[in-house]
C-alpha cells in the first residue's frame, strides 16, 4: 500500500491536463479545512470547490471495484473504511460550503473536466 502514489496519478494528471488546457487554474494537495491529514486532489479555492479522482479499487467503484479473495476480512475492512472516510470528508466540505466533485479513476478526462466546470459556474 504504501507503494501506491497518492497524488500525480495518471488519471488524476490527465484530468488536470485537460482543465488546465481549459484556463482554468487550481491547486493541487489543499488540506481539508480541519483535518490536516486529508487532502483534495485539484481545488479551486476561491470559489471552493473540490476534486478528488478515486482510484477504482481503494474507493470501492460499483462498476470496476473488486474486493480480493485473499485476506477477504481484512480488506473489507479497509476499503469500507475508505468509502467511509469518503463521506466524511464530503460532509466536512460541505458543511464549511464547498462544492465536491469525485470523479472515477475510468471516467473519460474531457467528461469530468465538463463535470468541474459545471460546478465552477455560479447558479443563476
Amino acid at each position: 500500500m504504501s507503494l501506491a502514489p497518492r497524488r500525480d496519478t495518471g488519471p488524476e494528471m490527465a484530468l488536470r491536463r485537460v482543465l488546465h488546457a481549459a484556463g482554468m487554474r487550481y491547486r493541487v494537495g489543499v488540506p481539508v479545512p480541519g483535518q490536516k491529514r486529508r487532502t483534495i486532489d485539484v481545488a479551486f479555492t476561491r470559489a471552493q470547490v473540490a476534486v478528488f479522482v478515486d482510484g477504482c479499487f481503494w474507493h470501492g467503484c460499483p462498476q470496476h471495484g473488486r474486493a480480493p479473495e485473499a485476506n477477504s476480512t481484512w480488506w473489507a475492512t479497509k476499503l469500507g473504511a475508505n468509502q467511509a472516510r469518503d463521506r466524511d470528508t464530503d460532509r466536512l466540505l460541505v458543511e464549511a460550503g464547498w462544492t465536491v466533485v469525485r470523479v472515477w479513476e475510468h471516467e473519460d478526462p474531457h467528461t469530468a473536466a465538463r463535470r468541474v466546470q459545471a460546478a465552477l459556474r455560479p447558479p443563476r
